[in-house]
């Protein structure tokens, strides 16, 4: 079996993770990273590609006859033609729920960070602003307890799932706004509502849905108009679910409080993107999912998908109606 790897850089930085489990399954070649209009040369003659962003079109199987199977290094997708995939009877496998801790992780240090004030307080601190002052205590930035407020989980999957648990934690009461609110347990102490009364009762709102069509700048104008002017928003999803423009005016202009961002529509970031520098407004560069115990997860369950599928028997195997 020939198998070529596309972008391994996107999971493995300087080898720290190992990707034997999956270039010992057969003739390999691996690239840190294929520019999109070379990933059909990359492929080559190859039976089998893995990747993690690389667009994998409609042009690519027609160009390289002998694939078979594309094997993602992520959840998400949205990169393949599944219609294409389908026509030339390929296989497609993700890895799904991989990063259900690490994503939570993130979306709650994004939360803490902000009515905690962190940044802002170790920022003043270095800038010498505790050094001989009068009182033992600085407290001149306000920050709050979780306790009591209400936080917003759009989507129930496993990750807004897991949200909504961390959130239970700390005190908080939970609302989801789901398309599957049968998914929500009679223990579960969480409330499924519509996206308004979501927007309009937490203090807290976080996006944990895949990016469809339906959920394409979902967060727009509209709806932040609709939040509370002290709401948080955070996005650790994928970008292409809320409108950087109207986001970006949502927060110079003080109808929301702030964002905490790990995902943007166009990555990595562009020099205009709107939201750098956009008042109150925290972005790390897509990290939620890539914690090292993380991408080694990752990388055993690629690994298990291409021997299952060289076996006969494939698995996490998405399709067209998925």
């Amino acid at each position: 079996m020939k198998i070529v790897i596309l972008d391994s850089e996107t999971v493995s930085k300087n080898n720290d993770v190992s990707l034997e489990g999956i270039t010992s399954q057969g003739e390999s070649r691996v690239f840190g990273f294929t520019p999109n209009d070379e990933v059909a040369s990359a492929i080559g003659d190859a039976d089998a590609v893995i990747c993690n962003k690389c667009l994998i079109t409609e042009e690519v199987f027609q160009s390289c006859k002998n694939l078979k199977y594309v094997g993602l290094f992520a959840t998400g997708y949205n990169n393949v033609d599944l219609h294409a995939a389908e026509r030339h009877g390929a296989c497609v496998c993700n890895v799904p729920a991989y990063s259900t801790n690490s994503v939570a992780q993130h979306t709650f240090a994004l939360i803490l960070n902000h009515f905690s004030k962190i940044r802002e307080y170790a920022d003043m601190v270095d800038k010498g602003g505790w050094v001989n002052y009068k009182l033992f205590s600085n407290f001149s930035l306000p920050n709050y307890e979780l306790e009591g407020m209400t936080l917003g989980v759009i989507g129930y999957g496993d990750i807004g799932r897991r949200v909504a648990a961390l959130g239970q934690a700390f005190g908080m009461r939970v609302v989801t706004f789901t398309r599957s609110p049968q998914k929500i347990g009679p223990k579960d102490g969480v409330r499924a509502v519509s996206l308004e009364e979501l927007l309009r009762e937490s203090d807290v709102v976080t996006v944990h849905c895949p990016l469809t069509e339906e959920t394409k700048e979902l967060i727009n104008k509209d709806a932040l108009n609709k939040m509370k002017s002290t709401a948080y928003f955070v996005n650790t999803a994928r970008g292409g679910i809320m409108n950087e423009h109207d986001l970006a005016e949502a927060l110079n202009s003080g109808t929301i409080a702030g964002a905490g961002i790990d995902c943007l529509t166009y990555e990595p970031m562009r020099e205009d993107c709107e939201l750098r520098g956009a008042k109150n407004c925290t972005i790390t560069p897509h990290i939620a999912w890539a914690p090292l115990q993380t991408r080694v997860r990752l990388l055993g369950v690629v690994a298990e998908n291409l021997r299952q599928w060289a076996k006969g028997t494939p698995q996490n195997v998405v399709d067209r109606g998925h």
